[in-house]
């Protein structure tokens, strides 16, 4: 999916600025962090593409649909198109991890023998074969974020949402998730990380767009030394 911000804004009532005119285009199969200090306006620039908030000003276009002028049916249309993995895991307390997971393919009309053969395959390559029947309130934080991973991944979606997908996650977990998302990407879905973990940022030649109290001050490949700030 290809993603265009147009001189895109976001204030909060009273008079509180997240994003002031914002410009960026995201290409199609790209993989790109959005990085910055907390309050910096990343989250909101992740729910303005899932078009969980609207702008306040500007147009944001997906494939060059004009995403702001969206009904809720429509909006409906471009959700199946994204998987998402915010901070808020949302969960279904009484169903066990594979089926919390197989569910979000369930919904599209995938089979219910299908979903799960998916769902397990994905939870195993996250590390998670062996929690597959507990509930989500067993759960440490970092196994809850990978489940929201698998959940996000399990319809191979044209684009990827994620935010702080990495967090209370171990290095090498770390690496293994952003492995899966680069075999999304490379099969041609967009990825679009917020993140704090500079080194994750290092560790991967992806694009890096750098926000400081809601202005884009920075987009440059990860390989350019970035300049010191508070994560």
């Amino acid at each position: 999916m290809r993603i265009q911000l147009r001189h895109v804004s976001k204030t909060f009532p009273p008079r509180q600025r997240a994003l002031a005119d914002i410009n960026l285009e995201i290409r199609e199969s790209e993989l790109i962090f959005i990085c910055g200090p907390s309050g910096a306006g990343k989250s909101t620039l992740l729910k303005l593409l899932f078009r969980e908030i609207e702008p306040s000003e500007g147009e944001i276009l997906i494939d060059g649909l004009n995403v702001t002028r969206l009904r809720s049916r429509g909006v409906a249309r471009l959700r199946r198109k994204m998987g998402l993995v915010f901070q808020e895991f949302r969960f279904l307390p009484a169903l066990n991890v594979l089926d919390n997971v197989a569910l979000a393919a369930q919904v599209l009309g995938v089979s219910k023998k299908q979903s799960r053969v998916k769902a397990y395959q994905l939870l195993r390559e996250l590390g998670l074969k062996d929690r597959h029947d507990a509930k989500p309130f067993m759960l440490s934080g970092g196994e809850q974020q990978r489940v929201a991973i698998a959940r996000a991944l399990i319809n191979d979606p044209a684009l990827i949402i994620a935010d702080e997908p990495t967090g209370n996650i171990d290095h090498e977990l770390a690496d293994d998730i952003m492995q899966l998302f680069l075999k999304i990407r490379d099969g041609g879905a967009t990825v679009v990380i917020a993140t704090h973990d500079r080194g994750l940022i290092q560790r991967y030649g992806a694009r890096v767009i750098k926000l400081e109290r809601g202005f884009m001050a920075d987009a440059s490949p990860a390989h350019i030394p970035m300049p010191e700030y508070t994560w």
